[in-house]
């Protein structure tokens, strides 16, 4: 997880209006003014709203209304963005990788909490907030301090409410009847605080309840989806109707081939018979005035005639029978004629024969071309370059058809599983039970504070009340002479050894050896070896050890036990970012941290920042130096 942006209109510490890009190492930003940014506050309002309108608490000194968004990218890789008005309604988005556009995720405050811990990799409030958020208030020195033993306590003060606050910190009660009307409102507002609380406890409840049950139908969606561009494409898939080609353009596709190859054999017949005709027929044929043969036998048969008629009447009557000649002379004439006529008849034959030729490869062309034109209309109209891609284009739709039926039975088959049908089943009423709760929650008030911070000012008024009515005995001086100390410093160790057990998810003793070779020396570092070791016992209480004496953490001096706690916080997030990673935020802290010190801080926060992003919010120009980058917000 990675913070990429924040943009703010209104929003106190800040600019009055700006967006400022976020890059991954050290960055150091820089507040406008001398007040310190509240980013970690900032960022715990956007990240874990309740809808209560609590993060009014930022605006900007006479802002009416504000702004504030968080872009950031999850631990699943998706960019998402947090937009809220302050006091107001909020939104969540998410960026679609495809059209590059923000999608609306939710509007409901518990949804989008739900949906950041469940599918962004959010940790709970706790631990983001005493894990990842360091603030110069979660400073052990800047805690109340816990009376010393012996130390006479109000038995109402003890137990239910520990005291938070001590005579360092909390000045006796200038009006103890005041303060006692205090007390007793603020038990009141405890009470109320109590019922919220509950409530609110039973809406986080029935939210997981219903997105857990949302996410059981939403595990249909993607089927859905899957379904309807199934459809879109059977739908768009090619038919013989839709393009207007016959019904039967597969068959004629079939058949293609042996269309083809009857095509070609009737047009090799055809040949074939083409080429013996034209071989029976002449070249060219002589006509019969040039027929010297024809002529000869005709001058031949004139001659006899005449010299038969012409001898018979005269001298010898034998010579007559010369004109018998004339009969083969005609005859060979007449031959030539006959086959003059012969040929001219097998030329005419010939040239009607040819007709006949053209006529029959005509209509085999034509009944080809009534086969084959459809064939080419399917291949334009489908856009396919050869006809064998035309039937399986054609048959794509039927699989297509298919592939829907699958997936409506599958969708059949998820849509009756048990499962989901108590989803659907529970769904409506979890979220009916859930309005009725968030209408009980708008009746107790628009904005109620959290038990535990009223708890704490009950037990600063039941302390400011006690002392008022019996001071606490100054502490006689040690042997040495220094004065002994009446108050000692709470122990933060229990407390972060239990969330990092919990980041780390195993126990608190395994946590322990994890962390302390690693916390040894960022400690022995900040104090410059004064300490040469650290140690937890089981229930997770630290003892420091110098010079052969072990300490409790808690009786350190504050500069020291502040290093440590520097330390362990460090040390957590560097192992835990090793894990999983998310944005470590640091507010100005080291304001009471010598300053010879700064520059070694610096170089552990470089250091932390090349394992995850690290946001130090912070005027030191020594700090600006060492980072990997600055931001003027």
């Amino acid at each position: 997880m990675q913070f990429a942006e924040v943009a703010v209109q209104n929003v106190r510490g800040f600019s009055p209006a700006g967006r400022f890009a976020l890059k991954a190492g050290y960055l150091v930003l820089k507040p406008p003014t001398a007040e310190i940014s509240p980013l970690a506050g900032l960022s715990l309002a956007l990240l874990f709203a309740d809808g209560r309108g609590g993060d009014a608490s930022f605006l900007s000194p006479g802002a009416k209304s504000g702004k504030a968004a968080l872009t950031f990218v999850g631990v699943d890789g998706v960019t998402y963005r947090v937009l809220r008005e302050l006091g107001g309604s909020g939104t969540l988005h998410r960026m679609n990788k495809t059209t590059q556009q923000a999608e609306l995720v939710s509007s409901d405050a518990s949804e989008v909490s739900q949906f950041l811990r469940g599918q962004v990799g959010l940790p709970p409030r706790t631990t983001f907030e005493q894990l990842y958020c360091l603030q110069a208030g979660q400073l052990p020195s800047k805690r109340p301090r816990k009376p010393a033993a012996g130390a006479k306590q109000d038995p109402k003060t003890s137990g239910k409410f520990p005291s938070l606050a001590s005579a360092a910190t909390v000045a006796p009660a200038e009006d103890i009847g005041a303060a006692e009307a205090k007390l007793r409102a603020l038990e009141q507002e405890l009470v109320g605080a109590s019922e919220v609380d509950q409530i609110q406890f039973k809406v986080d409840g029935l939210t997981s309840q219903v997105f857990d049950a949302e996410q059981r139908l939403k595990g249909t969606d993607g089927l859905k989806v899957a379904i309807s561009e199934a459809e879109g494409a059977w739908r768009a898939a090619p038919t013989p109707q839709s393009l207007g080609l016959p019904q039967d353009i597969l068959g004629r596709v079939q058949r293609y081939p042996k269309v083809v190859t009857k095509r070609d054999d009737a047009l090799a017949r055809l040949n074939q018979d083409r080429d013996v005709e034209a071989e029976s027929v002449p070249a060219h044929v002589e006509p019969l005035k040039e027929n010297r043969i024809f002529w000869a036998g005709m001058g031949a048969g004139v001659l006899f005639l005449a010299l038969g008629v012409g001898l018979g009447f005269g001298v010898d009557a034998t010579f007559r029978y010369l004109t018998l000649l004339n009969i083969p002379a005609f005859g060979v004439a007449a031959f030539m004629a006959l086959r003059y006529v012969d040929e001219l008849q097998k030329a005419s034959r010939h040239g009607s024969k040819e007709g006949r030729f053209e006529a029959r490869e005509k209509k085999i062309l034509e009944e080809f071309e009534a086969e084959a034109a459809p064939l080419r209309m399917a291949q334009k109209a489908l856009g396919v370059e050869s006809l064998d891609e035309i039937a399986p284009t054609l048959e794509r739709k039927e699989l297509l058809g298919a592939r829907v039926v699958e997936l409506k039975d599958q969708l059949a088959s998820m849509e009756a599983d048990p499962d989901y049908v108590a989803a659907v089943t529970q769904r409506q009423s979890l979220r009916n039970e859930l309005e009725a709760l968030n209408a009980e929650l708008t009746q107790k008030g628009s904005y109620v504070r959290d038990i535990r911070e009223v708890e704490r000012e009950i037990g600063r008024v039941k302390e400011s009340i006690a002392l008022a009515k019996a001071p606490p005995p100054v502490a006689a001086p040690s042997a040495d002479g220094t004065p002994a100390p009446v108050e000692a410093l709470e122990d933060p160790s229990p407390a972060l050894l239990a969330q990092a057990a919990d980041v780390f998810n195993t126990d608190v003793l395994s946590v322990q050896g994890l962390l302390k070779e690693r916390c040894l020396q960022y400690l022995t570092a900040l104090t410059d070896r004064r300490y040469q070791g650290v140690e937890w016992d089981k229930e997770g209480r630290g003892f420091a050890l110098a010079a052969g004496k072990r300490t409790p953490v808690g009786e350190l001096p504050p500069k020291d036990l502040d290093l440590y706690y520097l330390a362990l916080r460090m040390t957590v997030v560097e192992k835990a970012s090793a894990r999983v990673k998310r944005p470590f935020l640091l507010e100005d802290v080291f304001a009471g941290v010598e300053e010879v010190k700064l520059p070694l801080i610096a170089r552990m926060l470089k250091h932390l920042g090349t394992l995850t992003q690290v946001l130090h919010v912070t005027g030191h120009p020594g700090f600006a130096q060492m980072s990997d980058g600055t931001v003027n917000v």
